[in-house]
């Protein structure tokens, strides 16, 4: 179908904001400001007082564990692991992983997620949710190497490179998922660089969360987490590591030489009390780094607006800088930088030849007004529920706050449903 939306103040590709069109010709952006006179559009959505942006990237969560939001709260990361969230999920079935994934997904179109990355198990019930969705996703089967059903895993990430690695008309993308190097030991990680390798996937990996890992991690090895998977070969493959939390100078030059991309997730990492990423010296050296909400159970939202909120301030406090992550670096690492840390080169700007996956914020609010620099406004004053319109790959998936494909009131019903059942088992 081809869209014209109109009249909207548009983030473009510079940074800045204008009013403009955008046609959109099937799944891509045809043109933004100068529209080709021989265009038709066979709808037509009304941009003025919206803010379009190019949808976020959720670039590291776990979006079945919204079952286990508020489950449970107030917790160190191993403790909260080990004697809470792992017990329960070894008690989930398909259903609840399908059900989870779906309310997850429910929530992060509502608040203006295109895209998201995801790691957990029974991945073929995430795919079938983002394909019942139509949302945009980059899906890895978790893999616990220590587990007794280590190298099971890791033939269901096969199975599901396999089956959906470019399913839904390119909108899946498989990568291999390890959980940990505390998970998952250096042998086990050699045969996770070997599939990677036989199926030209790249790897999503939790890397130097806590400061407790890290120094394990030396006990154990002699290295850092990062210099072991170096030595591994997990870096050759092309890695999306999530949290990169405590790392030293030498892991940050290791990580620049790899291109290795991080999923920053503030909210969690506050949460969990794992400590502050060294952000703002990862920008400065050239590291991509995207944002991330983590699971729900560790955030306990899925609101990227809110990660962009967090990222931009989280940096000023800790560094006593109010330069260190500005509003407009922030709202990049939730787009465009988000996009190239999952592996998209097509996402995460409003620009001629990229995917059509755009957010249209409703500014009739108060907290919009004055309007002195819309960017601003939209990393420091606006929320996720101001989003009133959803497209990925120029389907809309939301319009006036509304699903146009999915039933909401059926979602929320079914994975409370699910939850409750969890914790009866």
């Amino acid at each position: 179908m081809n869209i014209l939306i109109k009249n909207a103040n548009v983030l473009l590709a510079d940074g800045k904001v204008k009013i403009a069109d955008i046609a959109i010709k099937d799944s891509e952006i045809l043109a933004v400001e100068n529209i080709p006179e021989t265009f038709k559009a066979e709808k037509v959505i009304d941009g003025t007082d919206k803010l379009a942006t190019a949808g976020f990237v959720n670039a590291h969560t776990h979006v079945s564990m919204t079952l286990l939001r508020s489950y449970a709260d107030d917790m160190k990361l191993m403790d909260w692991l080990e004697n809470k969230i792992w017990p329960i999920e070894a008690k989930m079935k398909k259903e609840d992983i399908y059900w989870g994934a779906m309310l997850g997904i429910a929530e992060m179109i509502k608040s203006g997620t295109t895209t998201f990355a995801d790691m957990y198990g029974d991945m073929d019930q995430v795919a079938q949710a983002c394909i019942d969705t139509d949302i945009r996703a980059v899906l890895s089967r978790g893999i616990i190497g220590v587990a007794p059903n280590g190298n099971q895993a890791l033939e269901e990430n096969k199975i599901l490179f396999r089956d959906f690695n470019n399913a839904n008309d390119g909108k899946i993308t498989v990568m291999f998922g390890p959980h940990a190097p505390y998970t998952c030991p250096p042998d086990f990680l050699q045969k996770v660089v070997k599939a990677s390798e036989e199926y030209n996937g790249e790897i999503h990996i939790h890397l130097a969360e806590t400061k407790g890992e890290v120094e394990n991690c030396l006990k154990e090895y002699g290295k850092t987490p990062i210099a072991l998977m170096e030595e591994v070969g997990i870096l050759d493959r092309g890695v999306l590591a999530a949290h990169c939390v405590h790392l030293t100078d030498e892991d940050i030059q290791i990580m620049k030489k790899y291109n290795v991309r991080v999923a920053h997730n503030p909210g969690s990492n506050m949460k969990l009390a794992s400590g502050v990423a060294p952000v703002p010296q990862l920008l400065k050296v050239g590291v991509c780094v995207g944002l991330g909400t983590d699971g729900a159970s560790s955030n306990n939202n899925l609101d990227m607006l809110e990660e962009i909120n967090l990222a931009t301030l989280l940096h000023k406090v800790n560094t006593l800088d109010p330069l260190a992550v500005p509003a407009l670096e922030g709202v990049k690492m939730g787009t465009e930088y988000g996009a190239k840390a999952v592996g998209l080169n097509n996402v995460g700007l409003i620009k001629e030849g990229y995917k059509a996956d755009i957010v249209l914020f409703d500014m009739s609010a108060p907290q919009c007004y004055p309007r002195h620099d819309l960017v601003s406004l939209l990393a420091y004053s606006m929320n996720g529920s101001m989003v009133d319109t959803v497209l990925v790959d120029g389907k809309v998936l939301l319009e006036n706050r509304a699903f146009t494909t999915i039933d909401e009131e059926k979602i929320k019903y079914e994975a409370n449903r699910c939850a409750m059942n969890l914790t009866l088992r």
